[in-house]
């Protein structure tokens, strides 16, 4: 299922939904190469539709000049895109009313950066020996 995944990724991608045989086969080649992140990604959305036929499901049509993705398509693999971001979207208790304020604005103000801020009177360097800790 996650080599036909990525032929709609694939696809979904290209100038008009279509790429020639050779292109879509070089594509994939790549992307399943291209380490665990890919790999991993095609596998959780894999479980979400464990018997796609992307061809049956006219989800892509081929014909001689090469395959070329769907409406259909592009909605199904939008619509398991989205069910796996929300299945991974971290839960809010129930009792946690959503708020319409940005979290930037709940997150406490942070103090002044210190660079403008300079200690008065001479500026003492440390030596050898000496310790980093200030003596009262």
């Amino acid at each position: 299922m996650s080599f036909q995944l990525t032929v709609l990724k694939v696809l979904a991608g290209q100038p008009a939904g279509r790429a020639s045989v050779a292109e879509v086969r070089h594509a994939v080649e790549i992307l399943m190469n291209s380490g665990k992140d890919w790999t991993d990604r095609m596998k959780r959305l894999a479980e979400h539709a464990p018997d796609l036929n992307i061809f049956s499901a006219k989800f892509v049509v081929r014909d001689a000049d090469g395959w070329e993705i769907t409406e259909e398509g592009r909605q199904f693999l939008a619509a398991l895109q989205t069910a796996v971001a929300v299945r991974r979207s971290p839960l809010r208790p129930v009792d946690d009313p959503p708020t319409s304020e940005p979290a930037v604005r709940n997150a406490l103000k942070l103090p002044d950066s210190p660079r403008g801020h300079r200690r008065n009177g001479p500026r003492r360097r440390r030596g050898k020996g000496r310790s980093n800790r200030r003596t009262a």
